[in-house]
């Protein structure tokens, strides 16, 4: 534990309250100078939270320490609404239309171009 005018990074600090050796997952804690600090205003982080919630030294719920980033998201196929099946009517207009577009784009009209008159 260490005060709120020492830095973290310092090295100081006012009391060991437990330590933690990750190798071989062994977690020691002293809960009564946990809980006499905490009556003092300290305030755990939400990690250290999170343990002594487990740990049932504390009353509450976990909180959420992942990052705050937005979850990837899977790109989806669009959905296509069921259609009825096309009428013979409906197939023969749409064949139909790509050919009088092309008529249509293929007619080119003369282009004149005018001479500048000469003095």
């Amino acid at each position: 534990m260490t005060d709120s005018k020492n830095s973290t990074k310092s090295g100081r600090y006012l009391e060991v309250l437990g330590s933690y050796d990750p190798v071989n997952d062994v977690k020691e804690i002293k809960e009564d100078r946990v809980k006499y600090w905490m009556s003092k205003g300290a305030k755990p982080t939400d990690t250290l939270h999170n343990f002594l919630v487990e740990k049932k030294i504390i009353t509450g719920k976990k909180i959420n320490v992942l990052p705050r980033k937005s979850p990837v998201k899977k790109e989806e196929a669009p959905v296509v609404a069921a259609q009825a099946p096309a009428t013979s009517t409906e197939v023969t207009a749409r064949e139909e239309k790509p050919v009088e577009a092309k008529a249509e784009t293929s007619k080119e009209e003369p282009v004149t171009v005018a001479e500048p008159p000469k003095a």
